[in-house]
């Protein structure tokens, strides 16, 4: 019989919110036959694509899910076949409404819990990455900079593992991978693993990740090229970019058997400016002695920022990526594969800063008016003499580069299903900096309002920003940062049927892996303010006013003269020369001065060379074994059934740095001639050995087929990223400067961070890993309740309860040493126990009982509930006192997240809704009190329209950020105090393009 397959409907992809269950209601024979009909409606047609795929999802486990595709027969056959020979097992749907069901059925049968994303049409999820599209899932939390999500939080937690086809998969040195650098178009979905299972590589505390992309056999065609183009509009850069995919999908019936090969390329670039109004996060509890304040009748009680500033964050960011694969099977029951993935990304920024201290050197505060019903606060005021302004124009040149190949078997024997897989991973990332310092020649008279339009802003009324005779060059400063990691990786798994009801499979398997990791980096400055060079009298060309990228005009001061991007990054061996000339007059001036002369050094050779202090190495292997069962049976007409397992891991590292610290005989600091600390540098090794037992267990109970109810428990674990496990300690001489360019002395204003004995300026400063941390644990237990009331609709809730162990955060301390003077010493360390706790509650539906047109609208909507605490470090707390428990940062109570769309005929439209409360991004305490910054509540609203005017063909435009809702910051320095911190604008994206698929 010849197959032909019916496509309709325009809208390309599900976003499913939905934990795993049971059946689905079986079509009867009349909607079969409808389905079946040339001119079936995609109402029609959904009742079977829905059985088909979960057909499909029955007994299939998490760990193979992860790393198999579902069967994607969504296009004609080569020939055409007659209405007679059309069978309804070729029958498809695109939409909203069949991909939404369809992906519902899956899930109901998963033996996880996990919710997904997933592109029925090829080179279309939601969003243009896969960071984005992840956001739009419940108990999904993301940050955001730069116009994209550059972290994903599952269920307030960041310690995720990430697979990439049930493979692990990672960015340069990091544990994780950059999900931002997978374009959607080269995807065919994605999914959130939230309570693990013995067969699924470890997750880590918050889950596991696993993207997944597209191989030939997905197809029932013998050839399908497919793809899109899009372009993109960015209203605050101005700037159009262009995206893009390409699949070709081949397969045929050879003398050896079938073979498919597919390859799928994408590219996208993006054009961004963000511009950031700000107020430090310092606020120092008094002002300094001697500071004038008017009127004299406000007093000296109240507290303000110690400097406020403006920062554009602009750039160009390209990321191509190419998959293949390659797939045979020379017999029905056995199957090879190759699979080859390249993610690449160049980036390309010129970031801008302004900033003005409003403490150092004792400025005139005048026309201070204190803030109604807090007269420790400053609403306005004008600040006079003191500090002159600084700013920089940084460029910086980045790139990724990152390769996994792979190769494996699938071997089916009756009872036993055998598979292997074997792969090597190898990313590397590289960051050139070059930036370009600068100075107003004076201190201009600067008015400064707090509490405007939610955030602070100031304005330099009179001064001229366009005289290039205002500005004086202050430095230049370079760095290399370069990263790497590799990695091999093999598993192998048995999944055996029994004839046992009560035990139906058993599942073992093992897998191994040898992972590298090293960081190189180096830098140089050359600090030239002392002799007042012009700006207009450096190699770097042509100067030009910053863009003013603001939205609305609270923000006066918008725009300065800087160099260009190019007369920067372009002009970086002149400006080394310039560097160099300049270094030797200010040495022949202070001979004595060791900073100068090591910078000197530095500069005087040709090429920036990497700092051996400042590397780290590290070589890892794990050894996992695991063991599964799963049991089912009936207690009348209610069905149980579950999962009991264990994963066991044993990893042993070796971890490598070079420390450097001044040399100390008999309790004295060695100096040289010119009374410089003498310092000496040592490799330093360390090495562990542990091993993770990881159990789990899961009971599903179904007392209808609509109904189900969950339970689960789980241990995860999250290992350190190897820089925090880097054991190098760099302890180095506090070389800042005394006395200002005009020969005032530098005033140190008092951080609240640290008691009173503890302020002034650091005689000595350190930096390190922490070879002594150990993994992250947590205690899962799970329990979900879900409804399903139609083939796309349902009601679900999850409850859940982490007890958390070994939280690891980076502190900065300070503490008098007898040697060393005040020494400030910034680390990693592991806090205490914690705890999450949280609900979910999702639902989603088409309104069919809606008369005529009006049928084709649809809701979903979720929201997560979350309250989680930390205990601060033993070693941060004061002695004999237990630590306090404290938020932890980045985590959100509430996020939520709805979706009003519409599919009929040719048309398919979604206008979605994304938002998470306010934050703190650190957990910093004195006497009880949160000392740090936080994130105010962010919200986000986009839209896209679909239009299929030919069933190859699908039009498409969307708008993403369309309230371009700021974000914004806060500074908290005691109870019910804070300033508000940043405030960000960012672009709102408009897009056109189309898909295509023959």
């Amino acid at each position: 019989m010849t197959r032909h397959l019916l496509l309709m409907s325009a809208a390309p992809f599900a976003l499913t919110i939905t934990p795993a269950s049971a059946q689905v209601a079986t079509p009867t024979p009349q909607e079969r036959q409808q389905a079946a009909a040339p001119d079936a409606t995609v109402d029609e047609q959904a009742p079977v694509a829905q059985e088909r795929a979960t057909e499909a999802a029955q007994g299939r486990s998490p760990g193979t899910a992860a790393t198999e595709n579902l069967t994607d027969d969504t296009a004609a056959a080569a020939t055409p076949a007659t209405d007679e020979d059309r069978d309804v097992r070729d029958i498809v749907v695109t939409g909203y409404r069949a991909s939404l069901g369809s992906a519902q059925a899956i899930k109901r049968n998963s033996d996880a819990i996990l919710d997904a994303v997933v592109a029925q049409d090829i080179g279309k999820l939601p969003d243009n990455t896969a960071a984005e599209s992840l956001a739009r899932i419940t108990g999904i939390q993301v940050g955001r900079s730069g116009d994209e999500v550059n972290q994903v939080l599952v269920r307030g937690l960041p310690d995720l593992t990430t697979t990439f086809n049930g493979r692990e998969l990672f960015t340069a040195e990091g544990r994780g991978v950059a999900l931002q650098d997978f374009p959607a178009g080269a995807l065919a979905g994605l999914e959130v693993y939230k309570s693990g299972t013995a067969d699924l590589l470890e997750p880590g505390l918050a889950g596991l990740i696993n993207v997944r992309s597209r191989r030939p056999f997905d197809f029932s065609e013998k050839l399908v090229v497919a793809g899109g183009v899009r372009g993109s509009y960015n209203d605050q850069s101005k700037k159009y970019d262009p995206q893009g995919n390409v699949l070709i999908s081949a397969r045929q019936d050879t003398p050896i058997g079938e073979i498919g090969v597919l390859l799928n390329a994408s590219y996208i670039r993006t054009k961004y400016r963000n511009a950031v109004r700000f107020a430090v996060g310092n606020v120092p509890e008094r002002l300094n002695d001697g500071q004038v304040v008017l009127p004299a009748s406000v007093g000296r009680a109240f507290r303000i920022p110690e400097r406020v500033g403006v920062y554009n964050d602009s750039g160009t960011r390209s990321r191509p990526a190419f998959n293949a694969s390659v797939q045979w099977k020379p017999a029905s029951n056995l199957e090879l594969y190759y699979d080859f993935l390249y993610q690449g990304y160049r980036g390309r920024g010129a970031n801008d800063l302004f900033e003005a201290s409003l403490l150092n050197n004792n400025p005139t505060l005048s026309n201070v008016v204190l803030r109604d019903g807090k007269p420790d606060q400053v609403q306005t005021l004008t600040k006079t003499g003191g500090e002159r302004a600084q700013m920089y124009r940084s460029t910086n040149v980045n790139n990724t580069d990152t390769y996994q190949a792979a190769g494996g078997a699938k071997w089916d024997t009756g009872r036993a299903h055998l598979s292997t897989d074997f792969a090597y991973t190898r990313s590397q990332y590289d960051a050139n900096e070059y930036s370009f310092d600068a100075a107003l020649t004076t201190a201009p008279t600067m008015d400064v309002n707090f509490f405007i339009d939610g955030g602070s802003a100031f304005s330099l009324p009179g001064y001229d920003n366009a005289n290039p005779a205002n500005y004086k060059w202050r430095g230049y400063y370079e760095s290399k940062y370069l990263v790497k990691g590799s990695g091999w990786q093999w598993r192998g798994d048995v999944d055996l049927d029994t004839d046992l009801d009560f035990l139906p499979k058993f599942q073992f398997g093992a897998r191994a892996t040898d992972r590298d990791a090293s960081q190189e980096r180096g830098n140089r400055y050359a600090y030239t303010e002392t002799l007042n060079i012009p700006l207009a009298n450096t190699p770097a060309g042509t100067l030009e006013l910053t863009p003013n990228a603001f939205r609305g005009d609270a923000q006066g001061w918008t725009s300065w003269l800087m160099p260009t991007r190019s007369g920067i990054a372009g002009n970086a061996e002149a400006l080394r020369v310039f560097s160099v000339q300049a270094l030797q007059q200010i040495v022949a001036a202070n001979p004595s001065d060791g900073g100068y002369r090591d910078a000197l050094t530095r500069f005087s050779q040709p090429t920036l060379e990497l700092d051996p202090f400042q590397g780290f190495s590290a070589k890892e292997q794990s050894y996992a074994f695991y063991g599964q069962a799963k049991y089912q049976f009936d207690i009348g007409s209610v069905g149980i059934d579950g999962l009991i397992g264990a994963r066991v891991v044993n990893t042993v590292g070796e971890y490598s740095g070079r420390g450097q610290t001044p040399v100390v005989v008999n309790g004295v600091i060695q100096r040289d001639a010119n009374g410089i600390p003498v310092l000496a540098g040592q490799i330093i090794t360390t090495r562990s050995n542990y091993l993770d037992i990881l159990p789990n267990a899961s009971l599903r109970i179904r007392p209808t087929d609509k109904l189900q109810i969950r339970f689960g428990f789980t241990e995860t674990r999250t290992r350190p990223s190897f820089g925090a496990l880097n054991p190098a300690v760099q302890i180095t001489p506090n070389q800042s400067p005394l006395t200002n360019p005009d020969g005032s002395p530098v005033i140190i204003p008092n951080d609240p961070r640290f008691a009173a004995d503890l302020q002034g300026r650091p005689d000595y400063t350190g930096s390190g890993g922490n070879p002594n941390l150990v993994p992250l644990t947590s205690t899962n237990y799970d329990a979900t309740i879900e409804y399903y009331f139609s083939n796309n609709g349902s009601i679900t809730a999850a409850f859940f309860y982490r007890e958390l162990s070994g939280f690891l955060s980076r502190y900065t301390q300070r503490f008098r040493d007898p040697v060393f003077g005040l020494l400030q010493i910034d680390a990693d360390a592991n806090a205490g126990a914690g705890k999450i706790k949280g609900i979910e509650v999702g639902g989603q539906t088409f309104l069919d009982f809606l008369p005529g047109l009006l049928s084709g609208f649809g809701v979903q909507a979720n929201v997560t509930y979350l309250d989680g605490k930390q205990r601060f470090p033993v070693d941060l707390s004061p002695a004999n006192t237990t630590p306090p428990f404290v938020s932890i940062p980045g985590l959100s109570k509430w996020s939520y997240n709805a979706a009003l769309f519409y599919e009929k005929g040719t048309v398919s439209t979604r206008l979605s809704y994304n938002g998470r409360s306010r934050f703190l991004n650190g957990n910093t305490v004195r006497d009880g009190v949160y000392f740090g910054e936080g994130t105010e509540k962010i919200t986000r609203l986009d839209y896209s329209f679909n239009y299929t005017p030919i069933k190859q063909i699908t039009l498409t435009f969307d708008v993403a950020n369309i309230l371009a809702q700021p974000f914004r910051n806060f500074a908290q320095y005691g109870d019910d105090r804070s300033y508000p911190r940043d405030v960000r604008d960012e672009g709102r994206y408009y897009g056109l393009g189309a898909r295509f698929r023959f």
